[in-house]
């Protein structure tokens, strides 16, 4: 099953949380300090939110969108991503096996005209006992 990513920028975790827990009757897949992700059953959908000041913030604008992605099945899928953005003429940056929103991830960026990011990518680890964050997992543990 593939379903859409929203990720957002949020400045308090506890009410977002809250408030998306009672907008779509779901409790968190995960949550961690200054992140947490819901896998929502209906509509299917895989909402990211990513605590954040001005300082911290990565991508995208406090209260605002971080990134978009499309969760895909396996890493097949990601590399029949990859290769189909890189057909198209798309600059993409792959990214393999890196620890990204606190689980190993297989991934491929593109940036959309305006400079919006959307990934591809697919867990292969959703809880990695021995997290290294690096350059690509950003200061939080995530996508950034």
């Amino acid at each position: 099953m593939s379903r859409i990513q929203l990720a957002l920028n949020v400045s308090d975790l506890a009410s977002s949380v809250e408030f998306y827990r009672t907008l779509f009757r779901t409790d968190p897949h995960k949550q961690r300090p200054g992140y947490a992700n819901f896998e929502i059953a209906d509509p299917p959908l895989k909402l990211v939110l990513i605590e954040t000041d001005t300082e911290s913030r990565g991508t995208g604008t406090p209260g605002a969108l971080n990134h978009l992605g499309v969760e895909v099945v396996d890493t097949a899928a990601v590399h029949e991503a990859t290769a189909r953005l890189q057909e198209g003429d798309l600059a993409t940056s792959v990214e393999e096996a890196v620890v990204c929103c606190h689980a190993r991830q297989e991934k491929v960026w593109v940036h959309d005209p305006a400079g919006t990011p959307w990934e591809f990518y697919t867990v292969t680890d959703d809880d990695p006992r021995l997290i290294e964050v690096g350059p690509a997992a950003g200061s939080a543990g995530c996508c950034a």
